[in-house]
Formats: structure tokens, sequence, C-alpha cells
């Protein structure tokens, strides 16, 4: 049931994530989750600001009514689920450049001020590391 993978830090995307609030799918029968992926393999090979951030996908990540939504961790940070994004080269790069400056922080937490506009009001919650507890 699981696949190991790199341990640094990673944008998670759910792969099966709806469309939009009406469908599951586009036009052309792809889910919302896999345009996002997508979105954000593409985003990530124009760019070699993101080389450090590995670009992840499974299927469901249980917040369905966010859609689409990803995971951002890295080891001894806290770690983000963000949603309710358009799976869009726009999202992509606001979540890749997010996770930049995840990446470099310390702990996870970043900077109101360096957040990119693209994922402000996108955060449902913030997940602990392994034998942690946020202050």
């Amino acid at each position: 049931m699981l696949t190991q993978v790199d341990d640094g830090p990673a944008v998670v995307a759910c792969n099966t994530c709806r469309h939009s609030d009406e469908s599951r799918q586009d036009a052309e029968g792809i889910r919302g989750g896999a345009r996002l992926v997508a979105a954000l393999e593409t985003v990530k090979a124009s760019d070699d600001r993101y080389a450090g951030i590995a670009v992840q996908q499974m299927p469901c990540l249980f917040a369905c009514t966010d859609f689409c939504t990803i995971h951002l961790r890295a080891p001894g940070k806290v770690g983000y689920v963000l949603g309710r994004f358009t799976p869009d080269e726009e999202a992509a790069r606001a979540i890749l450049d997010y996770a930049v400056h995840y990446a470099a922080s310390d702990h996870g937490r970043v900077p109101f001020s360096q957040w990119p506009q693209g994922v402000k009001g996108h955060f449902i919650t913030r997940t602990p590391p392994a034998g942690f507890v946020a202050e």
C-alpha cells in the first residue's frame, strides 16, 4: 500500500481530486488532480529554483471538499495541506514558490510576507513532524 519516495522537501498532490464542484473530470475526461500534477511538473521543469522540491502524487488525500489538494512536507518540518486550487500553471507556480521558501525555512514556518498571493486562503491544516508538536 505504501511506495517509498525521496524524503526531502516535496509537494504531494492528490491525483484523483475533482475538477470542480460540478464535475469529477473536465471535458477531456481528466480529473482536476491529474491536471494539477501535470501543471506542477511543467512549472517545476521550467525553472531551476524548483530543483530541490520533489513533485509526488498519490490518490486521495481525503480532503475531497477542498479539491485540488496538496500536502507540503519535509523531514523535521511542520507540514501543510492546502486545497481549493484551480488545476493550472498559475496555481502550480504559487505552490512551488511557497515550497521554495518552505524548504529554506528552519522548521517549515514561512513569514506571511513571503507567501505568494496564490496560496493565501488555501491552507487547510498543518501537521507536526513525527516526534514533535508545533508551538
